[in-house]
């Protein structure tokens, strides 16, 4: 579903551009499973693991992923449980390199 987001690089912002709105970002979505947009300012998505190691493992993972792509989501996680925020800070809200890293983190 998202081979084309996974297989495209995150680009640093540098701000100076606006995020993306409406039917931009419902291309973009149509093309994840399971991220939510909230209010068109950042994606959302909540994973279930079996156990605190594996969410641990798992978080490990996406940190590894946001330093080689240099785009850093905000992770919350617990016992069985991570949540994944994103959005570009530079322009407060969304722009593609946040639907590539939301595709790549689902290709974990």
């Amino acid at each position: 579903m998202s081979s084309d987001l996974v297989s495209r690089q995150c680009v640093p912002c540098r701000g100076g551009v606006p995020p993306l709105a409406g039917e931009e970002i419902t291309k973009f979505q149509s093309q994840l499973s399971g991220w939510e947009v909230v209010n068109e300012h950042h994606l959302k998505k909540e994973y279930r693991l079996g156990n605190f190691g594996e969410a641990l493992e798992f978080v490990n993972r996406v940190g590894e992923l946001a330093e080689e792509q240099g785009h850093h989501p905000d992770i919350c996680f617990g016992w069985g449980n991570v949540e994944i925020t994103i959005w570009t800070h530079k322009i407060n809200g969304l722009t593609e390199s946040d639907f590539i890293l939301a595709a790549k983190i689902d290709a974990l």
